[in-house]
């Protein structure tokens, strides 16, 4: 689960000269465009339409980056580092990610408004966060050279190392709901990694496909504990898009195709992530709805088609169905973040936490509100 709960907010038409609209299912494709560079990446969108992800410069440092309402801002960054990444944003703008330091280090780092947190500041380790919940609650991973990669929850202010399965060696935590129940992955004693579930002290095992997989990784969490991500199947080294949900692990539809991943599920339920062809193991942004899969590129107008776009990936969606994801374009070479709305009603520009705080107190919403969060886990 990324970014949940709906706000009570006024809406206007704005999606910028990026957006076509799509005659198939309602659905608007927003190109988001780059901070000057080639390529860019969306990893998360909240309720606001607000989009995180990362975008290269024109001097090919990589950026965070936040889509606004038709603006596209490079976040602020340290030093002199030139990989930094925004992977969640939740319904009150805090963002996580991680920056780049000048010596190749990353640090897990939350930007709220004009601030930037760095919240594992260690000189030993690297760090990441990728998930935010509507508490604050953030997860992520951290490692060294001499220290094996661990899930970290971060907690008003305190960073915790979460455990792992059995005598396994590392782990990384890659999503948290509102209940504070962490999804990610953790090796075994065989040093293969399974989809694993932390729910307070209680560390589970989510397994793979049939029981007979060799892999598993869990992406995302909703409110319900509907888990998402990926799994191996017995005799095959394929990756199977996968659900788990009480207690029961669902290979989710492929249309035929060799590999998928699930990335992320709303809480109603819709899950997106790619289907991987069997032709040419080319990957297709996918959503899964009410157990049916759909090849994204199938919504797309023929204007979105015809200027050479396809949708290879999607990673996030929030809870009105908005879905961001990378598509590639055909004539440039290039790969865009895009931005995929089901009406084309869309929030204006969304003023900063700060601002929105007190806009919100002044109509009297502020009770309204809730935050959340969704994956670059590597």
């Amino acid at each position: 689960m990324r970014l949940k709960s709906l706000a009570v907010v006024s809406a206007i038409i704005l999606l910028g000269v990026g957006a076509i609209p799509s005659a198939n299912a309602g659905y608007v494709f927003t190109d988001l465009g780059t901070l000057g560079g080639a390529n860019s990446s969306a990893w998360d969108v909240n309720v606001h339409g607000q989009t995180v992800g990362y975008s290269f410069t024109a001097s090919n440092a990589r950026r965070a980056t936040l889509w606004n309402g038709g603006i596209i801002t490079e976040l602020s960054t340290l030093g002199d580092g030139t990989n930094d990444a925004a992977v969640a944003i939740n319904n009150s703008g805090q963002i996580v990610g991680r920056v780049g330091t000048a010596n190749n280090t990353i640090r897990a780092t939350l930007w709220n408004g004009s601030t930037i947190t760095v919240l594992d500041p260690s000189g030993d380790f690297y760090s990441n966060a990728v998930a935010i919940n509507s508490t604050g609650q953030i997860v992520g991973y951290r490692e060294a050279s001499n220290a094996p990669r661990r899930a970290i929850l971060w907690d008003g202010g305190a960073m915790t190392s979460l455990g792992i399965l059995g005598d396994g060696a590392y782990g990384a935590a890659t999503d948290i709901n509102d209940a504070g129940q962490i999804v990610g992955h953790s090796s075994t004693a065989n040093n293969i990694r399974h989809a694993t579930f932390w729910d307070g002290n209680t560390i589970t095992d989510l397994g793979t496909l049939h029981g007979g997989g060799t892999d598993s990784v869990a992406f995302a969490i909703n409110n319900a504990e509907q888990i998402v991500g990926y799994s191996t199947n017995i005799g095959s080294y394929n990756l199977s898009a996968t659900l788990w949900h009480g207690g029961i692990i669902t290979a989710l539809d492929t249309l035929g195709g060799a590999d998928s991943i699930a990335y992320d599920i709303n809480n109603t339920g819709q899950i997106v992530g790619w289907i991987a062809n069997n032709s040419n193991s080319a990957r297709h942004a996918s959503l899964w709805d009410g157990g049916i899969a759909t090849d994204l590129n199938s919504l797309l107008d023929a204007s979105a088609i015809s200027a050479g776009w396809e949708l290879i990936e999607a990673h996030g969606i929030n809870d009105n169905g908005w879905i961001v994801g990378d598509a590639a374009n055909r004539f440039t070479g290039q790969t865009h973040g895009f931005l995929l709305s089901n009406s084309i009603t869309a929030i204006a520009h969304v003023p900063e936490p700060a601002t929105y705080t007190m806009l919100l107190s002044g109509l009297g919403l502020l009770g309204f509100t809730r935050r959340s969060r969704k994956n670059l886990s590597a």
